[in-house]
């Protein structure tokens, strides 16, 4: 703890005194950052540089900030990619029909910005995913006869399918 500043001494020579004395015990050597720039000193001031660091620090992505029909457009752009890692028809057509539901609530809410979004065809969707996923081949019965070969589902595999 530093000392109190004598009376008589002005607080500018006492806060010089002060640095000197730090200097001289080499309190100043080695710090991080020495000899480097100030960070962001030489931007120009921008007045949301709170909200950008902090999105950047919490790994937010700027998508959440955009309005709702323009998030809706964005990943009716992306349906085929998304649909493309489903495993089961029955999944890529519970993802159509809550999209165009959202599609749906987003038409009727005239409020913010307007932009028009249209509801995706849920059949070419399907059609072009079961291109890309045959079925399954069928399973040999010769082995017991009439009776189909049952294998035991995991646990994760009953869950998920």
């Amino acid at each position: 703890m530093t000392e109190r500043k004598p009376p008589g001494m002005s607080t500018q020579d006492w806060v010089e005194l002060q640095i000197r004395q730090a200097q001289e015990r080499g309190e100043f050597d080695n710090l991080a950052g020495e000899g480097k720039p100030i960070p962001k000193l030489a931007e120009p001031h921008d007045p949301d540089w709170w909200v950008k660091d902090f999105m950047r620090r919490e790994k937010i992505e700027a998508d959440v900030l955009l309005p709702p029909s323009v998030q809706l457009r964005k990943e009716k752009a992306q349906v085929a990619e998304k649909v493309a890692t489903m495993r089961t028809e029955t999944e890529v057509r519970d993802y159509l029909a809550d999209l165009n539901e959202r599609i749906r609530i987003q038409i009727r809410d005239a409020t913010g910005v307007v932009i028009p979004v249209g509801f995706v065809e849920v059949e070419p969707v399907v059609e072009r995913w079961l291109e890309d996923h045959p079925p399954a081949a069928p399973r040999d019965r010769a082995d017991h006869g009439d009776r189909p070969v049952r294998r035991r589902r995991s646990v994760w595999q009953r869950l998920f399918t």
